[in-house]
């Protein structure tokens, strides 16, 4: 550990990632404070304090766009873990002010204090996401690695999925997507996580500040918002099967996502902070496997123990990918990162504490779907 780093904040602290990063840091002895603005999508319109918070972490209530509320977070602080955010894709496209504001307006003003204003900051990392990327990474039998935009509207409403090689039109091949790829953002959520990364990289380039640009994919685990219908699709599942209804499920189920565990992804934010190989980098966190949507739906029906199915809709979502998984190499070689827990048994762990948390799991997803149609968003 840096001796030089001490005190350390989290935005977002209270949050799903962020709550498990600030239980890694205070168990390895750093002094925290977590600020967040306890987002009534997330933490309810009481907008209470969660159970989970580690008393053992000073706590300030505010929001990012707050400048005076800023400059007080960030006094006397060593490091910033940058995670608070407007979090989810579809809602993104018609919330547009909204994430725009949270997310690069309020990374903006982060970085505006950390530049102005007297600070001892000597370190910064920021949670991007995997969706910065669009489509993932593929190859062509004929023209070799190939990175396909958007499928067209003609094609997803033919039922044909699967992208096309955008030089020849034949099918493509799934391949791990590295840190090289071009960006191609599909929604306003992935425009606003392009504006942080780039934004503090560019600023920790210019000012000599060490900053890591950590790119999330599908975090699941404990703490996941149940009653948030824009969440990450484990939590959208769990919230239906424990309403008894079936998962929703787009397009024919087959479309693949690389899904890590929040404790394995907090690990990664921690090797971060410890280490300088990834400063001024971005680097991918995930578990480096793809799973089908559907065959992630039929896991956790089982581990419930539910008697539903899956009801595959055959709709698609403007905006969505086909298969995106992450290649690890970067992660694994400069900060020496390994995803150590399965798949089921991170499944597992989510469906316990869902079980116990069954109160909080009010069912808004079919609303949410409506206001998607409403928008013809779907």
């Amino acid at each position: 550990m840096s001796k030089s780093i001490d005190r350390v904040l989290v935005t977002g602290g209270l949050g799903f990632i962020g709550s498990h990063v600030v239980d890694l840091l205070v168990e390895k002895d750093y002094e925290v404070r977590v600020f967040d603005n306890l987002e009534p999508q997330v933490h309810g319109e009481a907008r209470k304090l969660p159970d989970y918070f580690n008393r053992r972490a000073e706590l300030l209530v505010g929001d990012i766009r707050d400048k005076e509320a800023v400059v007080k977070a960030v006094s006397d602080v060593d490091a910033v873990i940058h995670l608070a955010a407007a979090v989810g894709v579809g809602q993104s496209m018609y919330q547009i002010e909204k994430y725009v504001a949270c997310n690069t307006y309020g990374t903006a003003n982060l970085l505006d204090v950390i530049v102005n204003k007297e600070n001892s900051v000597k370190k910064l990392i920021v949670a991007s996401s995997m969706s910065v990327y669009g489509e993932g990474k593929y190859n062509c039998a004929s023209c070799g690695v190939v990175y396909p935009s958007l499928r067209k509207e003609e094609q997803l409403m033919n039922k044909d999925w699967e992208p096309k090689c955008p030089n020849c039109g034949a099918s493509l091949k799934p391949l791990p997507t590295d840190e090289n790829k071009p960006l191609m953002p599909t929604s306003i959520y992935a425009q606003t996580k392009r504006h942080q990364e780039e934004m503090c990289l560019l600023i920790g380039r210019t000012y000599g500040l060490p900053t890591v640009v950590l790119r999330f994919f599908n975090v699941y685990g404990p703490r996941q918002a149940l009653s948030n219908p824009y969440t990450g699709v484990c939590a959208l599942f769990s919230n239906r099967i424990l309403n008894n209804k079936p998962p929703y499920i787009f397009e024919d189920g087959l479309q693949t996502r690389d899904f890590v565990h929040v404790k394995d992804v907090a690990k990664a934010v921690l090797l971060a902070l410890e280490k300088s190989g990834g400063d001024y980098m971005p680097i991918n966190v995930g578990s480096g496997k793809p799973i089908s949507i559907i065959e992630l739906a039929e896991i956790l029906i089982k581990l419930y123990g539910r008697n539903v199915k899956p009801y595959v809709s055959y709709k698609y979502r403007k905006g969505d990918i086909r298969h995106c998984y992450a290649d690890i190499s970067r992660a694994r070689q400069l900060l020496g990162y390994e995803p150590t827990i399965r798949l089921e048994d991170g499944l597992k762990d989510l469906v316990k504490w869902a079980e116990e948390h069954r109160w909080a799991a009010a069912d808004l997803s079919d609303k949410a779907i409506r206001e998607l149609e409403e928008r013809k968003l779907i």
